[in-house]
């Protein structure tokens, strides 16, 4: 069990939950130490003041609000503990929602909430076959690392889940970011989708981290004395490269199902849509004809064929040599 983050209860109506909150999630990125390279020493950070340029220790390092430029006002752990809020050691949950109206861009980290103690048995798992019998999710508010937050529950293996959520006026509006309008076939469209077809897969356990696993490649590497390992031969795209949409559909569609090991000629949904001349394929029951081989009677015959023309011309010659001969006795 990971260590906990954070205790207290998942308030439902009157029913109380007591409940720990251990991270979902793990960290597997590579870390770096910050080092100075003529030695390899570490270069840490040093917390000075300012106003009096002495290094501080974290005992001495508090909160502090700016009011103004000439006035900083403290606070407290002790005070942020103390505040009146409801939700102080609570996750208290004040709605259900469908969970198909949850924005994911809301959505941030995410926890597990384990039960603290057998007494949270029973309630733990009436709210979890609520969940999942309603298949709504429930939203909350709780006070977590001096503020309060938007929660969302839901149910992941039998174990519930908690997701902490922006406030809607932390999420910006993207239309100022949404490009100008543009015309889009319909032939585009339908080639899209029929990527995104053959795209799909039901299972996303089979991907891994390649980049990190390429670092640790290196760090290995260097650690023992060998040569880095060479670089892909993958070819690499210009990024400002202006390519033609619907052959770069075309080929990425026959790429994924070469992927997925069919025939290029099979399962066939439709023409082409290309903005340049295809010269399709023909086709025998769905499959383009081999070339016909030539059997031993087909050479047999080929041999007599070439048999008799040789023959006709050596007639053919004796005849002309003879009438050459009664000329010249005449």
């Amino acid at each position: 069990m990971p260590r906990p983050l954070w205790a207290g209860a998942i308030s439902f109506g009157l029913v109380t939950i007591p409940v720990k909150i251990v991270s979902a999630t793990e960290d597997h990125d590579v870390h770096f130490h910050r080092v100075h390279l003529a030695d390899m020493g570490r270069v840490r950070t040093r917390k000075v003041c300012e106003i009096d340029d002495h290094v501080v220790s974290q005992d001495e390092i508090g909160k502090g609000y700016e009011v103004s430029k000439d006035q900083t006002v403290a606070v407290t752990d002790e005070e942020l503990e103390q505040m009146p809020l409801p939700t102080a050691k609570a996750i208290e949950i004040v709605a259900f929602v469908d969970a198909d109206t949850i924005d994911p861009v809301r959505i941030s980290d995410s926890y597990y909430l384990a039960v603290d103690g057998q007494v949270a048995a029973k309630p733990y798992t009436l709210l979890r076959k609520a969940l999942e019998r309603s298949s709504k999710v429930a939203v909350a508010k709780f006070a977590w690392h001096g503020r309060e937050r938007l929660g969302l529950l839901r149910i992941r293996e039998g174990a519930i889940v908690l997701h902490s959520m922006k406030w809607p006026d932390e999420v910006r509006d993207p239309q100022e970011l949404a490009p100008r309008a543009v015309e889009v076939g319909e032939e585009e469209i339908e080639q899209a989708l029929q990527l995104a077809d053959r795209m799909t897969i039901d299972d996303l356990s089979g991907f891994r981290d390649e980049y990190r696993e390429a670092l640790e490649d290196i760090i290995a590497a260097k650690a023992d004395g060998k040569p880095l390992p060479s670089p892909g031969e993958g070819e690499k795209k210009n990024a400002g490269e202006v390519v033609d949409l619907m052959a770069a559909l075309n080929a990425s569609v026959k790429a994924a199902k070469e992927s997925r090991g069919e025939d290029r000629e099979d399962h066939h949904d439709g023409e082409d849509a290309t903005v340049h001349e295809m010269r399709p394929a023909k086709k025998t029951g769905g499959r383009t004809a081999p070339a016909k081989k030539k059997t031993a009677s087909s050479k047999t015959a080929a041999a007599k064929k070439t048999t008799a023309r040789s023959t006709s011309a050596a007639k053919k010659s004796a005849g002309k040599k003879t009438a050459a001969k009664k000329r010249s006795a005449s």
